[in-house]
């Protein structure tokens, strides 16, 4: 099965999840060794990026997608199976004197 955003094509979860933001993931989350400096001027163009008219709605957008992705693929994120209880122990009394 084929999923298209607009136009695109998403092929794998990451193209999904950037075309419908419409910025990269990485803005976002970071990139794995990224000095300070990297850091920073991430965050500053995230900011600018949500200043932007056209992205205001982005937090409310990926509540929504995260919602949907949870809501989807809940019985295998919650695959929670009870646990059997181990038979009770019944303890045997005693009774007698000690020699």
């Amino acid at each position: 099965m084929r999923t298209y955003i607009g136009h695109q094509q998403a092929v794998s979860a990451e193209d999904f999840v950037e075309l419908a933001l419409g910025t990269p993931v990485e803005l976002w989350l970071g990139a794995e060794g990224e000095t300070e400096e990297e850091r920073a001027a991430r965050l500053d163009a995230a900011r600018d990026i949500l200043t932007d008219p056209e992205y205001r709605s982005l937090p409310d957008d990926v509540a929504r997608i995260a919602a949907e992705v949870i809501e989807a693929h809940a019985p295998e994120l919650f695959n929670v199976v009870p646990l059997a209880r181990p038979a009770g122990r019944r303890r045997t009394s005693r009774k007698g004197a000690a020699a």
